[in-house]
């Protein structure tokens, strides 16, 4: 008898790199059922959508898929309540999928431990206040929930070294590096954006604080004779709009030929963020583009420096001009870059999964 599948993810809201890990999970497991809390196809990837999704009772309200953040206080309560019959679950997880009951194997993908539970300052500031107020309030039970939870998992992978060493510090647990791969197509069809002419900087982020696109656009503007393109949407975007000059534009949702256009006619890819894997700079490389990147956390298992980017030390507009100045002048071998990219594969990706789950399996 053939051993059952499924799969987890805390929300499919948007379009990320943990939306992208799902993608290529599903692909290791095409015939698993995915389960999540909220699920809204026209702003997350369309490959979902021929999947076999299946949603909490949360989904029902248009109040809650406007915007994810306003179920953060119900999210640990729902997951509990999921019992997903399978003899494995894998789950996508940065705070909530990891918690759901299975009397199967457990193995759990951690982006990274709950950015909303132990940096809630940094992650909720734009959060609405009662779902701040309410987190607050309950952050004692979520922290045990989470820590039951995380203790629940017969497996634990990080997709990152300084996630690895987050969940040692927070759970205890020794957990395996996975790293996402880089999954868009450099061969694939391309589509110019309209009224955008070559050679421009390029930031591929949600815009949330953290991300500090902010910096991004001051460092350009102070930049003489830069440009930069902004693909993202989030809670910041009002207010980034309203800082941007005339050389930058502002993109949101772009379809992936498009964003193929937009990585092979930039100078390179620059980033602020603070990050837990640095997919884009993966993503950049495959199309034989430098990087520009904080040098910090997951860029640090991603960008090479000297060879795929540069780094710079602080999320500071000075820093963040120079490093771009430097990126532009200096000669980049297209070929070397895109060698890097390989290294990152969906295939590789795919063969590791089904390789641990059927370890899990042999061993259970």
């Amino acid at each position: 008898m053939t051993a059952t599948v499924a799969l987890a993810h805390d929300y499919l809201t948007q379009r990320g790199g943990a939306e992208r890990v799902v993608l290529s999970m599903l692909t290791a497991f095409p015939d698993a059922p995915l389960h999540t809390s909220l699920y809204v196809p026209e702003r997350t990837f369309p490959g979902f959508v021929s999947r076999d999704v299946r949603t909490l009772p949360l989904n029902r309200s248009p109040f809650l898929r406007q915007d994810h953040r306003r179920a953060l206080p119900l999210l640990a309560p729902s997951f509990a309540r999921l019992h997903v019959d399978a003899d494995v679950v894998l789950c996508s997880s940065s705070g909530w999928a990891h918690g759901l009951q299975t009397d199967g194997i457990k193995i759990v993908y951690c982006h990274t431990p709950a950015r909303w539970l132990y940096q809630s300052d940094h992650y909720l500031r734009t959060s609405p206040r009662l779902t701040r107020t309410t987190l607050a309030a309950l952050t004692p039970w979520l922290q045990g929930w989470d820590q039951r939870a995380a203790k629940s998992a017969q497996r634990y992978l990080a997709n990152s070294t300084i996630v690895r060493d987050r969940i040692a510090e927070m759970y205890g647990i020794e957990a395996m590096v996975v790293p996402p791969p880089q999954t868009i197509d450099a061969e694939g069809n391309q589509e110019a954006v309209e009224d955008l002419e070559p050679g421009f900087f390029l930031c591929v982020s949600r815009l949330l604080p953290y991300k500090h696109v902010d910096v991004v656009i001051s460092a350009v503007a102070a930049s003489k004779g830069h440009r930069l393109v902004v693909v993202g949407t989030g809670p910041e975007s009002a207010r980034l709009r309203g800082l941007a000059g005339p050389e930058t534009r502002l993109l949101e949702t772009v379809h992936d030929a498009q964003l193929r256009w937009l990585y092979a006619n930039c100078l390179g890819l620059v980033t602020a963020a603070y990050e837990d894997f640095g997919l884009t700079p993966l993503e950049a490389a495959a199309f034989g583009k430098p990087t520009a990147a904080l040098r910090w956390g997951g860029f640090l298992d991603t960008v090479v420096e000297g060879e795929t980017g540069l780094f710079f030390d602080q999320p500071a507009p000075s820093l963040v001009a120079e490093a771009l100045a430097t990126l532009a002048r200096r000669p980049w071998d297209p070929g070397s870059l895109r060698a890097y990219a390989e290294r990152f594969s969906e295939g590789s990706f795919v063969d590791l999964l089904q390789s641990i789950v059927t370890e899990e399996l042999a061993t259970a």
